[in-house]
């Protein structure tokens, strides 16, 4: 038989049925002689013996083997066509529903998890609400910016300082919590950082002057980062293991996907995902509306009340019900958890019966030195690096777009602080919209560039790539780049026109000219976080089994970028005017586009050549040992 006969699909599955049923047969044989385990294994010793005698004679016992094999299947009941290779994803025989041992079922894999459907959701809607903080901490302070001023005797520079300090320490953070909590667990990590946001919001609600205002935001800012960054160790993905991908949004890193991953198969965790980046989505798009309402009626002191009184709740909820989750402590949730890992509930009621002391110690993962600085060893990464670049340029825009809505409002439309939040929905709705645009984008062209290359390479259709065994020849870039163009031609466009559109008081004066400016934020909101969400799955499956590092890295460079943007932001506007601070942005962008292009063209090369360098290190450093 020649190899591109070998090769024909066909026949690779036809040699696949003959291979399963030969296992099957095998395991059956095996189960009868169980019921004389001496007698066989003297004959498995006598047959080993004679295998390893010639040559000539392994041929012949092969042979004869498989002739054994063939009569004792033959027994078994009939099989159609194709279900033979069902078992699992890659056709396991092990998994045929047909097959007994001495008259009892083979004994089942355990679940994934032993969680009911319903106790994962509530999980989920926990979490969730962990994951509030993070958005709603940095959006509900925006319509407050002008009465802060006011209050502490400070002019709108000092106070974006508040938001610079915020975006600093928040790319900070992540690459601390993320790495303490795979080696402590989720829920100590998320009780630790939740008291730290607790006591920054006491200060900050205290806070009787712009100095203790300045350092209890970063410190709320340290807390609330944890919510984005415990247990970020999966890639992000849907439905299954092949292409899903769910959008990563604005704070950057996405929040308990760590929690997710450890309680949720492949195929239930793209469910999961939706709904929690949408429980986030949502407190971007009402934060600046409740912050507006409190700040307007009750002053800014009484946000940070509001946001006292929600995370002592949400603290008590975890505290009492929250159980770890993390796959070494816990398991699939059958081991049995003590001291800090196990939630006050469970000491009120009966534990389940399918609760076990675990198999010896637990072991977690050593933090040194190296654990917070290894992440930082992906800026050396050509294809890793323009992305950052590029992304953290976009991210910058964005930042400073928001951050300067409440002076330019304020001057130009002479809004109140309930209207000033009202005025933020546009831009709250777009990062909804453009990032769910951006997940269908996305799935849509990877199994369309999947489909391609399978048919140009003679694949089985029906095999599923993951993000770590991606085919080193595989075009992710052009998977994840296609629409790329045409979302920062808008974002370009609606950036610069922003801008001008509240540039000249001949058109702000005009009645009902406001729309304007909110219809183009809505659309730099919608644009720029879809690339967010392009940008941060491309840099997840270009480090796979390196999620963690990657998106902390993203963040890292996202908001530090972005807090220089805000920081200089006022300055720009002030000295040049509304109109051409937005249109030099919209040309930074311009500017860096070529980052993109470079990475559509020579992306794949620059990625071969990492992988085959670190085949290289793991070669020598095999050969070392």
């Amino acid at each position: 038989m020649t190899s591109d006969e070998l090769s024909s699909p066909r026949r690779l599955q036809r040699v696949r049925r003959t291979l399963s049923s030969a296992a099957v047969g095998s395991l059956h044989l095996l189960a009868r002689h169980e019921e004389h385990a001496s007698p066989t294994r003297t004959s498995s010793g006598s047959q080993t013996a004679r295998s390893r005698s010639s040559s000539g004679s392994r041929s012949t016992e092969i042979t004869s083997s498989s002739e054994d094999v063939s009569a004792r299947t033959s027994s078994l009941p009939s099989m159609p066509e194709g279900e033979g290779s069902h078992g699992t994803e890659r056709g396991d025989p092990f998994a045929d529903p047909r097959l007994r041992l001495a008259g009892r079922p083979v004994e089942e894999a355990p679940s994934y998890h032993v969680f009911p459907r319903r106790q994962k959701w509530f999980v989920i809607a926990v979490i969730g609400a962990a994951g509030l903080f993070s958005g709603l901490s940095s959006n509900i302070y925006f319509p407050a910016l002008d009465v802060i001023a006011t209050d502490l005797q400070v002019s709108h520079q000092m106070v974006s300082l508040t938001i610079t300090s915020y975006l600093a320490v928040q790319g900070v953070s992540p690459l601390i919590w993320g790495s303490i909590s795979d080696a402590l667990g989720r829920r100590p990590i998320y009780m630790a950082s939740f008291a730290v946001y607790i006591v920054a919001n006491i200060g900050l609600s205290l806070s009787p002057n712009f100095a203790v205002l300045l350092i209890f935001r970063g410190l709320q800012a340290a807390g609330s980062a944890s919510t984005v960054s415990i247990g970020e160790s999966t890639d992000a993905r849907g439905h299954d293991n092949s292409c899903k991908r769910i959008s990563v949004l604005i704070d950057v890193v996405t929040p308990g996907n760590g929690v997710i991953q450890d309680i949720s198969p492949p195929a239930e965790r793209g469910t999961f995902i939706s709904f929690y980046q949408a429980i986030r989505n949502f407190s971007i798009a009402i934060g600046p509306v409740l912050g507006g309402v409190l700040a307007n009626f009750l002053g800014f002191r009484s946000i940070f009340v509001f946001l006292l009184a929600l995370s002592a709740a949400v603290t008590l909820v975890i505290v009492v019900f929250l159980p770890e989750t993390m796959r070494a402590i816990a398991g699939n949730g059958s081991l049995r958890l003590r001291g800090v890992y196990k939630p006050l509930i469970r000491y009120l009621r009966k534990e389940p019966d399918y609760m076990e002391d675990p198999e010896g110690p637990v072991r977690r993962k050593e933090v040194t030195p190296m654990t917070f600085v290894e992440p930082l060893r992906l800026l050396g990464q050509k294809d890793i690096l323009v992305n950052l670049v590029f992304g953290g340029v976009v991210y910058t825009v964005w930042s400073m777009v928001t951050s300067s809505t409440t002076d330019l409002f304020k001057v130009t439309f002479h809004l109140t602080e309930l209207q000033i939040g009202l005025a933020f929905l546009p831009n709250g709705f777009g990062t909804i919209i453009g990032s769910a645009m951006a997940g269908k984008l996305m799935t849509r062209d990877y199994l369309s560039v999947e489909e391609t290359y399978k048919a140009s390479h003679g694949s089985d259709a029906t095999e599923k790539f993951t993000g770590g065994s991606l085919p080193a020849d595989f075009p992710i870039e052009r998977a994840r780049l296609k629409r790329l163009p045409w979302i920062v031609v808008v974002f370009v466009v609606a950036t610069a026109a922003y801008g001008m559109s509240l540039n000249f008081v001949s058109l702000t004066s005009r009645r009902g000219w406001i729309a304007v400016p909110l219809a183009l934020q809505f659309f730099v909101a919608a644009t720029s976080n879809a690339v967010f969400s392009l940008n941060q799955t491309l840099i997840t499956d270009l480090c796979p089994g390196k999620g963690a590092g990657a998106t902390a890295v993203n963040n890292l460079v996202r908001c530090g970028m972005g807090a220089v943007g805000v920081a200089l932001a006022e300055m720009l506007i002030n000295s040049t005017g509304p109109g051409a601070t937005f249109l030099g942005l919209a040309l930074a962008t311009v500017a860096v586009g070529p980052l993109a292009v470079a990475h559509w063209y020579w992306g794949q090369s620059w990625r071969a050549s990492r992988t085959e360098a670190a085949e290289r290190a793991r070669t020598e450093k095999a050969l070392g040992s």
